[in-house]
C-alpha cells in the first residue's frame, strides 16, 4: 500500500512540475502542445488508477480486520463543552479571515491589473489577513494541550 501512495505523490510532484516547466518556459510549446497534454492525461490516468487500487488495497485491509473490544471513553458535559470552546477559536477567526481576504484580494487583482510591479506588496497584505485564522488554529492548538 505505501508503494501505491508512492506512486500517487510521484504523479502529483509530476504534475507540479510540469506546470512549473510549462510556466517558465511557455514559447517552447506553443507549438506542440499536444505532447503537454499527453503528458497531463497520462499522469491523471496514474493517480486515478493508483487511487482506485489504494481504495480497493484499504476496503480489503478493513474487512479483514477482526473486531475488538474497545473501552469507551465516557464524554461529560464538561468535556464536550471544553471540546467546543477549543473549535470555536479556528471556526471564528477563519469567518473573520474570510472577512478580511474577500475585500483586500479584489484591491489586491485590481491594483496588479493596473499596476503589476505591486504585486509583491499585495501578497504582504493577503498574508496578513490570512494570519487571522493561523492565529485562531495555534489558539485551539494551545487549549487542546490543556484538556
Amino acid at each position: 500500500m505505501i508503494f501505491i501512495v508512492g506512486i500517487m505523490t510521484l504523479t502529483i510532484v509530476g504534475l507540479i512540475g510540469l506546470g512549473v516547466y510549462l510556466e517558465l518556459s511557455p514559447e517552447k510549446h506553443v507549438a506542440r502542445p499536444q505532447r503537454a497534454r499527453n503528458w497531463l492525461l497520462g499522469n491523471l490516468s496514474v493517480f486515478g488508477l493508483a487511487l482506485l487500487a489504494l481504495l480497493a488495497m484499504g476496503a480489503q485491509e478493513v474487512m479483514a480486520q477482526t473486531t475488538e473490544t474497545v473501552a469507551r471513553v465516557e464524554v461529560t458535559t464538561g468535556l464536550g463543552l471544553a471540546i467546543i470552546g477549543i473549535g470555536l477559536p479556528t471556526g471564528l477567526a477563519a469567518i473573520g479571515a474570510a472577512l478580511a481576504l474577500g475585500p483586500v484580494g479584489s484591491a489586491a487583482l485590481a491594483v496588479v491589473a493596473e499596476k503589476p510591479e505591486m504585486f509583491g506588496r499585495t501578497l504582504i497584505y493577503l498574508g496578513l489577513a490570512e494570519g487571522i485564522a493561523i492565529y485562531g488554529l495555534v489558539m485551539s492548538i494551545l487549549l487542546l494541550g490543556k484538556i
